[in-house]
Order: C-alpha cells, then sequence, then structure tokens
C-alpha cells in the first residue's frame, strides 16, 4: 500500500477530486464541449495558467493515494485482485480446521432431522477447534490483506462453530478462536463475526484463468463457503456483480460532483445526461438483483444456507455470545455489533442513498442510529470514511437541483432516485421469494407456536418487513416534487 502523498494545487474541498481520491483524471476530453469552463479545469489539472487559478485556489492541499479509501476506480469496493487465498503457515492450523469442517459437511444444529452421525461429526469437530492453541495475530499486522484474510477464516470459524451447537445450549466460542478474532477485528476495526465483506468483497477468486487482475461480472466465484451448495454461491455472486456495475455509478458521481463546482447552464446540462445515465445503471443493479432466482433456489436458500449468517440477535433462542477469554485481556471489548452479514452492509447502495440525499436517520427515534447507520459499522474501515467524505460535501446534488430552476435537471435527478427506489422494490420481491415465503412454509411445520409470533429478522438483526419498507419509503420521499 502506497502511503505517500503529493502536493498539487486544488480547488475548493467540494470537488470530488477530494470526494474520490483515485479518481483524479479529468473527465474524457472527447466528452467535453469547445470552449466551455471545464476545458479552464482539465487545464488547471494539468499545470496551465487559466482563469481558474484565481486567489480562492492559492492554498494546496494533499491529493492522497487513490487507495486511502480502498475504492479502484476499476473495480469500486471490491479490490482490483484475488484477495489473499490462505494465510502465512504460521497460522494453517486455522486454515487447516475451516478446511476440515467444510470436508465434514458440519450441519446446523438445529437442522430439522439431524442425524446422530451428524451430530457427532459436529462436536468432534468442535472439540478440535477447542483444542486449538491460542495463536499471536501480533505478526498478522500491519498488512491488510492479511488480516482480512484472517478475519474471514476466523469468523467462518466461528459461525460454523456456533450454529453447529445444539440450539437450546449455551453459546461458548472457545478461547482457541475468540481472543483471535476479538484482536484480529479490533485491528481492522470492525465487529468480530462475518459481515458482508467476508462473504462477497474479500471472498472470490476467478472462475477461469486470466491476464487481467480486476475481477469482472462472469469471471468469478466464491472462494469460501458454508454449505457448499451453487445457492449459497449465486448469494454471493449476485451481491458482487453489483458491487462491479456500480463502478460506473461512482465514476458518474464524480464528474457531476466536478460539474456541480462549475455550476453554470452547460454543466447543468451535463449534470442532467449524467444522472439519466446514472438511472440506466441502477436499473441494471436491479436486474442483477432478480437475476438471483436463476441459480438460488428460495426453499435451501432459507433453510440450508441463511442460518449459517445469524449474529447474537438474529438467535431464536435469544442466546448470548460469551467470548472466552475476553475478561482477561484489558486491551479487548465486550462487541456491541453482533448481527450477522446483509446486504445493508453494502458500501454501494449506501453511496448511491448518500450521494442521491435518501434520509433514514430521520426515521429512526431520537438519539438512536438507523439500521443503515449501524450497517456502516460493519464495513472496512476505509469504506466508512469515503462515506463520511462524501456526506461531508457542502455542495451537495439534492440542495444543488432544488436550487436550480431547470426543468430537465429535476427531471433526471428524480429519474435517478426513481430508479434507487425500483431496486429496493426488487430487494421486497427478492426478500418475500427467498425469506418471507420459505419462513411460512416452515412456520406450518414448527412445533413451536412462540416462534411463530416472532417477528421476521433479517439477517443484520432488524425486523426486515419494517425495514425494507421503511428504507424504500424513504428514498420515494427524495423525489423533488
Amino acid at each position: 500500500m502506497i502511503d505517500h502523498a503529493l502536493e498539487l494545487p486544488m480547488p475548493p474541498p467540494y470537488d470530488m477530486i477530494t470526494m474520490f481520491p483515485g479518481f483524479s483524471v479529468p473527465p474524457r476530453l472527447s466528452t467535453l464541449e469547445p470552449d466551455s469552463p471545464y476545458d479552464m479545469r482539465v487545464a488547471f489539472y494539468t499545470g496551465a495558467t487559466t482563469a481558474i487559478s484565481m486567489e480562492a485556489h492559492k492554498t494546496s492541499a494533499i491529493i492522497q493515494d487513490a487507495h486511502v479509501f480502498d475504492v479502484d476506480p476499476r473495480s469500486g469496493f471490491m479490490p482490483p485482485e484475488e484477495p489473499l487465498s490462505r494465510l502465512p503457515s504460521a497460522w494453517e492450523p486455522w486454515e487447516e480446521v475451516l478446511d476440515a469442517a467444510v470436508a465434514a459437511k458440519i450441519q446446523l444444529g438445529d437442522k430439522v432431522g439431524l442425524s446422530e452421525k451428524e451430530k457427532r461429526s459436529s462436536e468432534s469437530w468442535r472439540a478440535r477447534v477447542r483444542q486449538l492453541p491460542v495463536l499471536s495475530t501480533s505478526e498478522l499486522g500491519p498488512s491488510h490483506i492479511v488480516l482480512r484474510r484472517a478475519h474471514i477464516v476466523l469468523t467462518y470459524i466461528m459461525h460454523f462453530y456456533v450454529q453447529s451447537l445444539p440450539p437450546h445450549g449455551q453459546v461458548v466460542i472457545p478461547r482457541s478462536i475468540s481472543l483471535p478474532v476479538l484482536r484480529v477485528s479490533a485491528l481492522l476495526d470492525i465487529p468480530p463475526l462475518l459481515t458482508f465483506s467476508d462473504t462477497v468483497l474479500y471472498n472470490w477468486t476467478h472462475r477461469r484463468p486470466s491476464e487481467a487482475k480486476i475481477p469482472t461480472i462472469n469471471n468469478l466465484r466464491t472462494k469460501t463457503m458454508f454449505s457448499g451448495l451453487i445457492d449459497e454461491e449465486e448469494f454471493y455472486l449476485c451481491s458482487a456483480r453489483i458491487e462491479l456495475r456500480g463502478v460506473e455509478a461512482l465514476e458518474l458521481m464524480r464528474v457531476t460532483m466536478d460539474e456541480i463546482f462549475i455550476g453554470d447552464q452547460t454543466a447543468v446540462r451535463r449534470i442532467s445526461k449524467h444522472l439519466q445515465t446514472m438511472a440506466t445503471v441502477v436499473q441494471e443493479l436491479k436486474v442483477l438483483l432478480m437475476d438471483v432466482r436463476r441459480e438460488c433456489r428460495p426453499d435451501p436458500y432459507y433453510n440450508e444456507v441463511r442460518p449459517w449468517f445469524r449474529g447474537e440477535d438474529s438467535d431464536m433462542e435469544h442466546r448470548k455470545w460469551v467470548f472466552e477469554g475476553l475478561d482477561e485481556d484489558p486491551s479487548l471489548k465486550k462487541p456491541t455489533e453482533i448481527s450477522g452479514p446483509s446486504a445493508g452492509q453494502s458500501s454501494m447502495i449506501h453511496v448511491l442513498d448518500v450521494f442521491l440525499g435518501v434520509d433514514h436517520q430521520s426515521s429512526s427515534p431520537p438519539g438512536e442510529r438507523s439500521f443503515m447507520s449501524r450497517m456502516q459499522s460493519y464495513m472496512p474501515k476505509r469504506h466508512r470514511l469515503f462515506l463520511d467524505h462524501l456526506a461531508s460535501n457542502p455542495r451537495p446534488l439534492r440542495a444543488f437541483v432544488m436550487s436550480s430552476a431547470d426543468q430537465a435537471l429535476h427531471e433526471a435527478y428524480n429519474l435517478a432516485v426513481v430508479a434507487l427506489k425500483e431496486f429496493r422494490d426488487a430487494h421486497m420481491i427478492i426478500a418475500t421469494l427467498y425469506i418471507l415465503g420459505p419462513a411460512r412454509r416452515a412456520a406450518k411445520l414448527a412445533q413451536d407456536s412462540a416462534r411463530k409470533r416472532e417477528p421476521l429478522r433479517g439477517t443484520g438483526g432488524t425486523d426486515l418487513v419494517t425495514f425494507l419498507k421503511d428504507t424504500r419509503n424513504r428514498t420515494t420521499e427524495t423525489i423533488i416534487p
């Protein structure tokens, strides 16, 4: 990772050169109109002396390296190269015990019809986990590449362990896993359990050998899974494809905010075109979301895949997770965020909300964080900083559009917002197909009537139906009359 910075003259801090470090190349010259104000912008960034180099721009600022937020102009929030596939040899025991869980086809502890043989296999594997030594994590850092792999391995082991336990017993995570996962998570500043970044962003490899290192929509496969089912892989890859297709939206945000900096009528016309294109991109994200139906079947997903994701706040028995050894290390903090992986942890969806000005916080009780805000705690730290940086923009898009009398601009903005609303409509369809429907079918077979009355919760620990309706409503309210 490159830590150096380059001092160059810069415009005010709301320019997207600062908003999107790494996207500092001006728009393609072929898109510029002759003698437009943007020509002066290009000249400014190529060092030419132009009218735009006014007194207000004489101060210097630091343009940081493209990876300051781990947002790549080619792959967005996904890494531009294959993530580390295996930890160094010192931590091979973790890799081996994870391999053993996958090879043994460890089953869910609350699986209907769980056989005695399957129970013995699970307990034998859990005993092996308990017998592991507490490996040091001090040599894993400072490389985030290695730390991320460690987090994936440890959290998959932990979820295998917890979700294979008998459903009514206490949940005690053995120190061989609890201490390293707490320490690695502290170094990464993310919760000590499985997250969206573990299952999607850093959990892929190329399906076919390729000279191109960057991930592409049609050449991905998932590395680590619980069930090994194609349904599980397709669930992860659906999210990965959305992340990759959304890269164009990031570029559109950059050039749009550059145009807001200029703010003249030519810029307004270009912004309208960018927003129309963004609407098309978001519509394509919706298509990718709906395409999950091709290879991910609802009932296998609901019964054999989704339960592995459950965090403490999704536990059907409301059991508390005990991290063994936590009280022995004063440097460690008791986890407060213990929800499982969720699409709500996707930085791509959050960045669309921030850019378009969708406000999820106003619907939350005073003093409480919204679910979407909570989910940012589960994102890689630099992605959270990226969202904060974007949200701090003093010239946000929605305010700019509302201050303009240009009808075409209003229509283009609303078109993009409606596309995001329709994406959320599609999310509700998928949730009904993959969660609500199978849950109703499972309820008919359930013997425990108390479970029937439980509100159906997402893997992120929220009341699923309420959450989906609320996010859709907040998006609809963003439309400018």
